[in-house]
């Protein structure tokens, strides 16, 4: 057994060249006693009721492997990855100028996601549609009143067997010391807690981090201004889309480790850390997915959203489904795969259904917040930043990328009637905290005044005397169809999941305890532990497996990819795990 009784000196040497890192534990356990028996049967039919980035996952692997499938989608293909024509915007036989959800991000620790995309055909790509994934090559934080902050998209490789303990602190300090905009003893309360998190073991990250909030472990009260946006704010509301005062340190921590990784080259699989497409999403992923699996022999069912699942003899026999006019119609198959969100899944969880899954009852305590897209189309170009911007002190904490210097294609040539040259893709992630332009919230605010609004947050942080943005270019602006009013206000309907502090046991697995349902989204537990594409692409390659291993199936299950953890670090997470087990803290702590 590892002696627990280690010196706090001795650890604090090992560490030293650890500390902007955080940990990725694997996926919690499945529960043996939910899992479903094995119902060995020739019936080869699956329902997958959804067709996101989820549903035409599952949908995807299961045609390779000689199931019949059919896809009931609702709206539209592709769901919050989709792009969204600008409707009336075109002219001269041009597209509609293209908005979206928003913007796509391809973190280069995805591997799931290009391992589908090396398999949808692609005209003059050799990697099909993995092909049209480009690198943004920097990263800029805009402050409002203060320097920009930039940085590339990658720094210095990180090798555990060349630099020693100290060199690599000071390096990994001078990383993120973001020009002097965090005070250096502030820094250090930064570094520890995420070296404690790093060398954490699998229980204490799953039991501790997973009930303590991203601001509780950073001590964020009474640290400066920077300290507060940056590290404590910015980590989660910019990139995890999430509140610091309520996401829990274990999701801000395996993402925090996973984009550290990346960028330090340590990975060799790994891609590029920014990565975007080439081309709106559609055109350049998701219209040829759909044909290459329409090809493949997949039925789309398209206008159709599952109202109620039927069940006899402890499994589901039929899915009654509605459209839009209250027409209904009955699904039937012999494997039924749910990929819509987790807020519309709960919906399908009859006191039948929980009376054979009573697990499935703890999903209605996930959270949902909102992250949402506007589109401004351009009259001139506005490379704000080769790469994606953050405009950190903006009370909607929004980023944004400018995407026509990504696209293969001229934008003025393709899209709108011409005038439009650019369209810049804002993510606003803070929805109820007022702006600066009428003090109001997102929530609070008509569209007109939203598009004002964010305009406004970001020229503020712009305020460098460079004219990034200049409001009279404007041609138009897109904002997310999900987001409209009602007689009750103002109405989302495409939520985000949030993985809120002691969330984690809420999450179900795959495979519930009905033989033949199955679940696909990023709220089913999955190593990424975020809601993503990524996720959402990992849970439909579980519930896939999960799906042949019920049915007896000979065929190879998917591929699933595990996120890098430093096998040098694998001593000290086993001594805290002996500390752990022993009722005792974290050396550091």
């Amino acid at each position: 057994m590892s002696d627990v009784r280690m010196s706090r000196r001795s650890v604090l040497t090992a560490l030293g060249a650890l500390g902007a890192a955080a940990a990725l534990p694997p996926t919690a356990a499945a529960d043996p006693a939910r899992r479903a028996p094995a119902v060995h049967s020739g019936g080869r039919r699956v329902a997958v009721l959804g067709g996101g980035m989820a549903g035409l996952t599952a949908a995807h692997e299961l045609i390779e492997r000689g199931f019949e499938v059919t896809v009931f989608e609702p709206t539209a293909l592709g769901g919050k990855a989709r792009s969204i024509p600008s409707p009336g915007t075109a002219a001269g036989g041009r597209l509609d100028l293209p908005g979206e959800h928003g913007f796509r991000f391809f973190p280069g620790f995805y591997q799931h996601i290009p391992d589908t995309m090396r398999r949808i055909p692609f005209p003059g790509n050799p990697n099909g549609v993995f092909d049209n994934l480009v690198a943004g090559h920097g990263f800029r934080m805009a402050i409002p009143g203060a320097p920009d902050l930039t940085a590339p998209a990658s720094i210095a490789p990180l090798r555990f067997d060349v630099y020693d303990p100290l060199s690599l602190q000071e390096s990994l300090s001078a990383a993120f010391s973001l020009g002097g905009a965090i005070p250096p003893h502030e820094l250090s309360v930064f570094m520890r807690k995420l070296v404690m998190f790093l060398t954490s073991s699998i229980e204490r990250r799953n039991t501790e981090w997973e009930n303590e909030t991203w601001a509780q472990t950073l001590e964020s009260d009474g640290k400066s201004k920077g300290y507060r946006e940056i590290l404590v704010t910015a980590l989660t509301r910019q990139l995890v889309a999430a509140r610091p005062q309520t996401v829990s340190t274990r999701t801000t921590g395996i993402m925090g480790q996973a984009f550290v990784w990346n960028a330090m080259g340590t990975v060799p699989d790994y891609g590029h850390l920014d990565r975007l497409l080439s081309a709106p999403t559609n055109e350049a992923w998701i219209d040829p997915w759909a044909q290459l699996l329409r090809d493949l022999g997949v039925r789309f069912e398209m206008g159709w959203a599952a109202e109620a699942l039927e069940i006899s003899g402890g499994c589901i026999t039929g899915a009654r489904m509605v459209d839009r006019s209250g027409n209904r119609r009955r699904a039937e198959a012999d494997w039924f795969v749910a990929a819509m969100p987790a807020e519309r899944a709960v919906g399908l969880w009859s006191p039948e259904v929980l009376a054979l899954d009573p697990h499935l009852e703890a999903m209605n305590a996930l959270q949902t917040d909102w992250m949402v897209g506007i589109q401004y189309f351009l009259r001139r170009p506005t490379p704000i930043a080769p790469g994606h911007v953050a405009y950190l002190g903006s009370p909607w904490a929004l980023t944004s990328i400018s995407q026509a210097q990504f696209w293969r294609s001229d934008f003025a040539q393709r899209y709108g009637d011409g005038s439009a040259q650019d369209c810049l893709s804002v993510d606003i992630s803070d929805w109820d905290t007022p702006g600066i332009l009428y003090g109001k919230t997102a929530k609070e605010c008509t569209a007109e005044e939203i598009a004002r609004e964010v305009w406004a947050q970001m020229d503020a942080c712009l305020e460098d005397g460079s004219g990034s943005i200049d409001e009279n270019d404007i041609v138009s602006w897109f904002l997310d169809p999900g987001i409209h009013w009602g007689a009750s206000g103002i109405v989302n309907d495409t939520p985000l999941l949030i993985n809120t502090a002691g969330s984690l046991t809420n999450r179900p697995e795959a495979h519930t305890a009905i033989p033949n349902l199955f679940l696909a989204g990023d709220y089913v537990r999955t190593d990424i532990d975020l809601a993503t594409m990524e996720g959402a692409n990992e849970s439909a390659r579980a519930a896939v497996g999960a799906l042949l291993q019920t049915a007896g199936s000979p065929a190879t299950p998917p591929a699933l990819y595990r996120l890098y953890e430093p096998p040098e670090l694998e001593p000290l997470r086993r001594i805290d795990a002996d500390r752990h087990r022993a009722g005792l803290p974290h050396l550091l702590a």
